[in-house]
């Protein structure tokens, strides 16, 4: 299920803070034009912790309804509140969805126990695949390989989008699960993508791929054929949109670069905001997404 190149959208706003559904509908079409292996919605890119319920809700019945059949669809569901994640998870899977992610608790910091049973008791309510989302920068917990090992067990539970920043976790969480069909991991950091492809990941849930998704999707198939050197070159020419594109918090900078591009609103919901001047300045003095 998962392998290749998936697109952690964004929401992209009105001018009046309501979801643009139209542009997000163009925005799937972006990607499905671009051959992407699947879509995120309602991860922390697309800005899911200020949406509500109803709009949540919507985006996933919209999108599903109008791609279902024409790209994967992965619906991000985690919450700190197992029951609260059961519930959107349940929804994700009858409205269509080709799998759930789900991110650490955060702010609750559960114990590897709590862990394991919060991941279990999810996968056990639905049937669709789950990814797991081990990203302890924002959550205050870390999946540990321990945990990881014993939740790859999990029949409904085949990946992990790993995004610890741990390069030498990283590499062995790879190496680990390099020869397993049944459970893939995921780089979740642009910048580290060709090294967890080379230590035996199988892709990776991008945000650049949001405005570049033909150059990586070009990109991470060369890695994944063994085409090293090759893949490497391409991968090196996108190292300054991924440096830029982080240099503040995500998804901040990634909007500001699409709507220069008229992909969207440099709009956002609080508590995000506009770029300081001085960042969107070097942000902005990037070649135009077409010459790249």
């Amino acid at each position: 299920m998962f392998a290749g190149l998936y697109t952690a959208i964004i929401t992209p706003f009105k001018e009046d803070l309501s979801v643009d559904f139209e542009q997000l509908s163009t925005l799937m079409q972006y990607q499905i034009n671009a051959n992407v292996n699947g879509v995120v919605l309602l991860g922390t890119t697309g800005e899911s912790p200020t949406l509500s319920t109803s709009e949540s809700e919507i985006i996933i019945k919209k999108m599903i309804a109008l791609n279902k059949g024409q790209i994967n669809i992965i619906v991000g569901v985690g919450t700190n509140c197992t029951k609260t994640s059961i519930e959107r998870a349940k929804k994700a899977e009858a409205s269509g969805a080709d799998a759930i992610m789900v991110v650490n608790p955060y702010y609750n910091k559960p114990t590897q126990k709590g862990l394991i049973t919060h991941f279990t008791t999810i996968a056990d309510a639905v049937s669709i695949p789950v990814l797991l989302y081990n990203i302890p920068g924002r959550t205050g917990v870390n999946l540990s390989m321990d945990t990881l090992k014993q939740l790859s067990r999990h029949p409904n539970i085949q990946g992990v989008k790993e995004a610890s920043g741990d390069l030498q976790q990283i590499k062995t969480i790879c190496t680990t699960f390099k020869d397993r069909e049944d459970f893939s991991v995921l780089s979740g950091d642009d910048i580290l993508t060709n090294q967890v492809i080379q230590f035996g990941g199988k892709g990776v849930v991008s945000v650049i791929s949001n405005i570049l998704p033909k150059k990586l999707k070009e990109c991470i198939d060369t890695l994944l054929q063994g085409k090293l050197e090759e893949g490497n070159r391409i991968f090196k020419s996108l190292l300054p949109i991924m440096d830029l594109c982080f240099i503040e918090t995500n998804p901040i900078p990634i909007k500001t670069l699409m709507a220069r591009e008229g992909l969207c609103y440099e709009i956002f919901r609080l508590p995000l905001t506009s770029m300081l001047p001085e960042n969107k300045e070097k942000l902005l003095s990037l070649k135009a997404i077409s010459q790249y």
